[in-house]
């Protein structure tokens, strides 16, 4: 991104936004609820379009034209939201092979092959989904569902997997979880690109984190040169005391 701005009704949320990830590359985007994370992900994805300017460039892997459904068969995305359709009558390996289509669920007119199964089988192994694949996605805790969600956003063997704040909505014991099938997905070779407001979702796998506020990029550097209690302090505009342990950071 080079100079990207982005408005979203009569405001502009984002500002001048330069940014260059790389495939495969494992960054935290992190800052205050409201200060434009989630639409600059909405903005990777090509749901949200920047002002037009002369100085303004996007390129997604190489191109700066996308068929966003090709786009979606590269990039994983896994947005904030749990499902809210189709999930009285969508099971759970049915909720994963719909993500070759694009779909809510497995409608009568889309045509699904054994190769497509297969892989929706590994997807959901390496997110540890496997026993829910005959369970209704309705039935499932929060942490179930995400798993499933994210297992549905690899069955494309994305080169990054790109997160809107996945611990949003989950207990302990299931962010706890979650973390380890992340890791398990960084260390397998797929980038993860993950918003988030809090500290401890930054996998140990994370090398780079990029600081937001007010829609601006405030600071990006190596997570030992940022996660830090002063520069966390100005972030969020309160005093906050950081610790580590097992490769995961918190804060108090």
């Amino acid at each position: 991104m080079e100079h990207v701005n982005v408005a979203r009704g009569d405001a502009v949320v984002l500002h001048d936004i330069n940014l260059d990830i790389r495939t495969g590359e494992h960054v935290a985007i992190l800052g205050p609820n409201g200060c434009g994370k989630s639409t600059l992900i909405k903005t990777i994805t090509c749901e949200c379009y920047p002002i037009v300017a002369p100085e303004t460039r996007i390129r997604l892997l190489g191109r700066e034209r996308w068929d966003v459904s090709q786009l979606r068969q590269h990039l994983g995305v896994v947005e904030a939201n749990l499902p809210g359709e189709r999930t009285g009558v969508t099971r759970g390996m049915d909720a994963v092979v719909a993500g070759f289509f694009s779909a809510s669920t497995l409608w009568p007119n889309l045509h699904v092959t054994p190769e497509m199964r297969e892989k929706a089988y590994v997807a959901m192994e390496r997110m540890q989904a496997r026993h829910l694949e005959g369970k209704l996605v309705g039935e499932m805790s929060a942490g179930e569902q995400r798993r499933i969600m994210i297992a549905r956003a690899l069955v494309h063997a994305p080169g990054m997997l790109l997160l809107d704040e996945p611990s949003n909505a989950l207990d302990i014991a299931a962010q706890r979880e979650l973390r380890e099938a992340l890791r398990s997905v960084a260390r397998h070779g797929t980038g993860i690109l993950m918003v988030t407001h809090h500290l401890a979702d930054i996998l140990p796998e994370t090398e780079r984190v990029i600081m937001m506020r007010e829609g601006r990029i405030v600071a990006d550097g190596s997570k030992d040169e940022l996660i830090d209690a002063g520069q966390l302090g100005t972030l969020f505009g309160t005093d906050v005391h950081v610790t580590q342990k097992d490769g995961y950071w918190h804060w108090y």
